[in-house]
């Protein structure tokens, strides 16, 4: 049963072979049109709906640039403020190892053995002088005064 069906499919697909002919070619024809006699009518309605068409998109535009302007300029001053408190977090750290080291380079006995090591002499009675950082006004003007220096050889 499967072989006469079979036949028949390979006969059926012999006899169907592709036309030559698909029917009749499509032809354009030109045909002239006269449109010089024609004259465009404008319409002040549609005119006016155009222009206050135009004056809104206009507004439109204006108000979504002026958002997006402060929106852009709100991220940009964010990120200046961040720049800014890590630059301020970064010199307070400086400061507090300036005033480290500065507390340590004051240190009287680091002083004392440096001047040891010189072959200095140890001060005499009013050769002191000593500066003073935990004064209220340390960074008011002082006066100049002279101070009589004994030099010892």
């Amino acid at each position: 049963m499967a072989a006469p069906a079979a036949a028949m499919q390979g006969s059926a697909r012999v006899g169907r072979q592709k036309p030559c002919w698909r029917g009749t070619p499509e032809v354009y024809f030109t045909k002239a049109i006269d449109n010089s006699r024609l004259v465009k009518v404008e319409d002040a309605a549609r005119g006016r709906e155009m222009k206050h068409f135009s004056i809104a998109l206009c507004c439109l535009f204006l108000l979504v640039m002026t958002y997006a302007w402060q929106h852009f300029k709100a991220i940009e001053y964010g990120y200046k403020i961040e720049s800014l408190k890590s630059q301020r977090d970064g010199l307070t750290e400086m400061n507090r190892a300036l005033r480290l080291e500065e507390a340590s380079l004051r240190d009287p006995q680091r002083i004392d053995t440096l001047a040891r090591r010189l072959g200095l002499q140890s001060p005499q009675a009013g050769q002191v002088i000593r500066i003073e950082s935990d004064s209220p006004d340390a960074n008011a003007p002082e006066l100049a005064s002279m101070i009589s220096v004994m030099s010892v050889r």
